[in-house]
């Protein structure tokens, strides 16, 4: 639910409770002391009604779902504040008709003021459930987030893990590649060798082949 509605509806709830004290002192006040009451009766009808348009603007630039919700409280409010209204006129009339009349409603009128201080108790209460429905909500959205934190580290490690994998694999492609060339060099050393045994066997032969040809012409001569 909208922070700024909660903020709102807090304060109407005060100015209405505080209104409803200054109404029931208004009704055994006379002259100008009532006048005064009266004045800041009206004053504090101005401030709850600036309250409830700025309520009614908040709700409806809501989602749906809660805009329908706030707008159904918003008009038990508007109809807290019409009781209010009414009650002020009711106090201001001073002619005597309007005071045998007064007497006559005195216990509607607490009736009334009975069942509007009940439904500020609903409203009460109503707003006490929908700031725990909030404060889970909340909940669940922070447990959704730390979720999802845990997730992005697990695939950061991960990603991590890739990588030394691929350098270690890169590392043993180099060795790969290293022991292949040594293996060349070895090879080409090794025919080498054996092409300079070739070599030497053969200068061998040729010098025994050319002392047996000097010996055997000295032998014969």
């Amino acid at each position: 639910m909208s922070q700024v509605f909660e903020s709102y509806e807090r304060q109407y709830c005060e100015l209405s409770a505080n209104l409803t004290r200054k109404c029931t002192s208004a009704t055994v006040l006379d002259g100008e002391q009532k006048k005064q009451k009266l004045s800041e009766i009206k004053a504090g009808l101005d401030d709850a009604d600036a309250l409830i348009r700025k309520m009614d603007l908040e709700a409806r630039s809501l989602q749906p779902g809660i805009k329908a919700t706030l707008l159904a409280k918003l008009r038990e409010y508007k109809t807290d504040l019409n009781n209010l209204k009414s009650e002020v006129k009711r106090i201001a009339s001073g002619n005597a008709y309007q005071a045998a009349r007064d007497k006559l409603l005195e216990s509607g009128t607490a009736d009334a003021m009975t069942v509007a201080a009940d439904q500020r108790g609903r409203l009460m209460m109503s707003t006490e459930r929908l700031n725990q429905s909030t404060d889970r909500v909340k909940e669940s959205r922070k447990v959704m987030l730390e979720t999802e934190e845990l997730g992005v580290s697990i695939l950061q490690d991960l990603h991590q893990q890739r990588q030394s994998l691929l350098h270690a694999h890169n590392t043993l492609h180099g060795v790969d590649d290293n022991i292949s060339r040594s293996k060349k060099i070895l090879t080409n050393m090794s025919r080498r060798m054996n092409r300079n045994k070739w070599i030497v066997g053969s200068i061998i032969a040729a010098l025994i082949v050319a002392i047996l040809f000097i010996l055997y012409i000295k032998l014969t001569h």
